[in-house]
């Protein structure tokens, strides 16, 4: 039975282990896009292995949904109070902006073949490459996920606002309501949505709905009372059972092309489906048993891997475009463990730098603000729980 304490835990503390898997995370993305530019998703043996560790952005984006949710999860339940909309925006500008912004103004001024004109700038700068064509260049392609993110951060507001009306004993029905919606926005890539040329729907907010609604499906199972899937997720074994079984099936032509290809809406739909179901059985037992020891996850090294992750997200593909001129590599002739070897190491140099330069300088600022605003004095950051933005 979970006692009090670990279930204030769950619903607004800490959780290590969440940490730990966001870094494990950032490296599945450095390693896809190592293996993508490196030719080894054409491997026999282990291309569409590689090809599928893609999926690290569905993990992501259900961590995301886990930590934002959660405080809305709370407040349904009366464990507390409802969270500060603007709190919340200032919170997520700060820990995303400043060093998003340093990374788009050097990779679009720097990198040779990065540059555009005043549509790719502002595109990139405001985050809306996903909606303009041809904006998504050299060093910066993988923020089309962060593009998505940042959707779901503006629009989690107004989700919370539309299941306002479940609290109490009506909270009951808020985990079913999210499957519901989750299950609806499968069909996405089915919906005739009119685009401009290079701009596929699919890569909207409203496909990627079931990877979010995995954590905050956690999030309200958190806080609510034990059930049978909290008894379920004590057991790790079956759980990674199910990921990777989930994964493997992903990992086959039923999830589509390992080539970066638009999918057909049946490949689509078994992405996303498996995805989301990868994601919930790899955190319900870091976000429903909280007491449990994560020896690895937990770990120094993978806590700090888990700090510097969105560093390593947002920095490793302009790294990965030096490193091949650099060691006069072909993009897409082999070479992937070294390049991979090379890549990661500076992008984890370079991803530290950007957190104790950029990223937590402006967290402590933010916290020095919201301490000054509530007449408190400010906690140390280091420890603070942050979404899982890419």
């Amino acid at each position: 039975m979970t006692t009090s304490t670990e279930r204030n835990s769950t619903v607004s503390g800490f959780l290590p282990a969440l940490e730990g898997m966001r870094g494990f995370a950032a490296v599945g993305v450095l390693i896809t896009h190592v293996a993508f530019q490196t030719g080894a998703v054409h491997s026999d043996l282990l291309g569409r292995v590689w090809a599928r560790f893609d999926l690290a952005v569905a993990l992501f984006f259900a961590l995301s949904g886990f930590l934002l949710w959660r405080p809305h999860a709370a407040a349904a339940r009366g464990l507390a109070p409802s969270p500060s909309a603007m709190r919340y925006f200032l919170s997520r500008a700060t820990r995303i902006l400043p060093a998003y912004w340093t990374v788009v103004i050097l990779v679009l001024w720097l990198l040779p073949d990065a540059g555009g004109g005043a549509t790719v700038w502002w595109s990139n700068l405001a985050l809306v490459q996903v909606f303009v064509p041809l904006t998504l260049t050299e060093g910066l392609t993988q923020m089309w996920s962060l593009s998505v993110e940042v959707a779901f951060y503006l629009l989690l507001p107004l989700f919370a606002v539309a299941m306002s009306g479940l609290r109490g004993d009506a909270a009951r029905f808020r985990v079913p309501l999210l499957v519901v919606v989750s299950g609806v926005s499968l069909l996405w890539a089915w919906a005739p949505v009119a685009t401009p040329d290079h701009i596929n729907h699919t890569n909207w907010l409203p496909g990627f709905l079931p990877w979010f609604a995995a954590g905050m499906i956690l999030a309200e199972l958190a806080a609510g009372p034990e059930t049978r899937m909290h008894r379920l997720a004590a057991h790790r074994l079956p759980m990674g059972i199910l990921a990777v079984i989930a994964f493997a099936a992903a990992a086959t032509p039923l999830a589509g092309p390992e080539t970066l290809t638009d999918l057909a809406p049946r490949e689509y739909f078994a992405k996303i489906a498996l995805g989301a179901v990868m994601s919930f059985a790899l955190l319900a037992p870091l976000t429903l048993v909280p007491s449990g020891h994560h020896r690895i996850l937990a770990s120094p090294v993978a806590l700090a891997i888990g700090r510097w992750s969105y560093g390593l997200f947002i920095w490793h593909l302009a790294v990965l475009a030096i490193v091949f001129p650099v060691f006069g590599i072909p993009p897409f002739a082999g070479h992937f463990w070294f390049v991979l070897a090379v890549t990661t190491v500076l992008s984890l140099a370079v991803a530290s730098v950007s957190y104790a330069l950029v990223e937590e300088p402006a967290r402590a600022a933010f916290h020095r603000w919201d301490a000054s605003r509530r007449g408190t004095a400010a906690k140390p950051t280091a420890t603070t729980p942050t979404s899982a933005a890419n």
